[in-house]
């Protein structure tokens, strides 16, 4: 039997998270083109031009200098899978001074504040990155120098959202416990409202602090839309521009009703088809863009998960079969030998191969592809692994290890809790950001 590969490691992106309980969703790939990976000169420096000193904005006295705007507007590139080329780095660049602008007023108040950010931290949140994508200590690093980028930009990425993460939570103080009642009327709230549009949403919102600079802040999120559109991940762009505690998800909103959005977000949303970029709306406060990933009814969703185990033997050599070699004769062999074992079995298999024995589960049975794989892990009975199943790369064994059918739309009273929490989580953080930037003094240089 033929099927594509499934489940397979690479080229999965890198996820990026720091050790708090939020997520700070920056990807990179794990193998780099080799235009990326090209020296720096090739990608935004021109030759003999030094630019390090050169001051781009001076922010209650602070300064951001082009060199690291460049280097920046190079980890972007890099996290959205574009060519960090210099026509790529200039387009970038305002969008990018903006961004650092805003998280020199972040550090700022969390250096006045003394809320401790130490290089303990960000050597555990890079290990943390390291570990959850195979690679060695120190690798994440390596990567980024052969990609041109100084690993700088992205501790000090790092730094400031772990540093304003903790200022947000003390400044919630209180608020940040949940009470039991509020929880209960939030889930009774929800009950009410079964069977209405539900919708799952991304977002990058960007503030409009001066009013004035208004019309330079519509080009801006029409400039993001378009990279948007051209392809750049949307996670990529959130976790840079949004000045949304959501960025630290890559701009995930979760499932949320109509009449939690801004009335122009919801009529938006109504109308807009799944997988849709809207154009930039506005909002009280600044310019949201909003991208809608699927749709369904308020606590109505029922789907079958289901949790898998994998080994895969793979072939030396091109796969000819009408005359196969005696290694991929072997590995057939040993895929054959598996077949109706349990999933400890299977697991076991599978140690010390490059993909994982376990390819991230529950997995919901009506999203595995292809869908001739889709049909072999539905007709599989629990804890027996399957026939040999032969693609091109090698032979896969797999095994479901449970099965279960489940309302996914059924709000738990801790999702109920974490959600309440986001909500107050945002609505402080803007109001921050938005003192800060009122009160400060920013000077911007051409």
């Amino acid at each position: 039997m033929r099927l594509a590969p499934a489940f397979s490691r690479a080229p999965r992106p890198v996820r990026l998270a720091h050790a708090l309980a939020l997520a700070l969703p920056l990807t990179l790939p794990l193998a780099l083109p080799a235009a990326m990976a090209a020296p720096a000169q090739a990608q935004g420096r021109p030759a003999g031009v030094d630019d390090s000193n050169h001051i781009v904005a001076v922010v209650n006295g602070d300064i951001v200098t082009a060199n690291e705007v460049t280097e920046r507007a190079r980890l972007f590139a890099l996290n959205a899978g574009m060519r960090a080329v210099p026509e790529v780095v200039q387009r970038l660049r305002p969008q990018v001074t903006r961004l650092l602008v805003d998280e020199r007023l972040r550090m700022q108040e969390v250096q006045r504040r003394r809320i401790p950010v130490s290089d303990a931290d960000i050597a555990a949140a890079v290990a943390e990155i390291e570990q959850r994508n195979g690679m060695p200590s120190g690798g994440l690093a390596a990567q980024l120098r052969a990609a041109g980028v100084e690993p700088r930009a992205l501790y000090d990425q790092i730094r400031t959202q772990i540093g304003w993460s903790r200022l947000v939570r003390q400044q919630l103080g209180a608020q940040a416990q949940i009470e039991p009642a509020r929880v209960e009327e939030y889930l009774a709230a929800r009950k009410a409202r079964i069977g209405e549009p539900e919708y799952l949403v991304s977002e990058i919102f960007i503030p409009v602090d001066d009013p004035t600079a208004e019309a330079e802040v519509q080009r801006f999120v029409e400039d993001v839309t378009g990279q948007l559109r051209a392809g750049v991940p949307f996670p990529a762009a959130a976790t840079q521009f949004s000045q949304s505690q959501s960025a630290l998800q890559g701009g995930d909103m979760g499932w949320s009703r109509p009449d939690e959005f801004d009335p122009a977000v919801a009529d938006v949303l109504k109308r807009m088809p799944t997988g849709a970029i809207a154009n930039p709306i506005r909002v009280p406060g600044g310019f949201q863009i909003i991208a809608l990933r699927q749709k369904r009814e308020t606590g109505r969703d029922l789907a079958t998960m289901v949790t898998l185990r994998q080994a895969f033997f793979p072939f030396t050599s091109p796969l000819d079969p009408q005359a196969p070699t005696a290694q991929q004769v072997q590995a057939v062999e040993r895929a054959r030998a598996m077949e109706g074992k349990s999933c400890s079995t299977v697991e076991a298999a599978a140690r010390g191969s490059d993909r994982p024995a376990d390819p991230g589960g529950p997995l919901r049975l009506e999203t595995v592809q292809p869908a001739p794989l889709r049909n072999i892990v539905a007709g599989l009975p629990v804890g027996r692994a399957s026939q040999p199943l032969i693609t091109p790369e090698g032979v896969l064994v797999i095994a479901v290890c449970s099965k279960e059918t489940r309302n996914l739309a059924e709000l738990t009273p801790e999702q109920a809790r974490v959600q309440i929490l986001r909500d107050r989580v945002e609505l402080t953080s803007r109001q921050l950001q938005r003192d800060l930037r009122r009160r400060a003094q920013i000077d911007m240089r051409s």
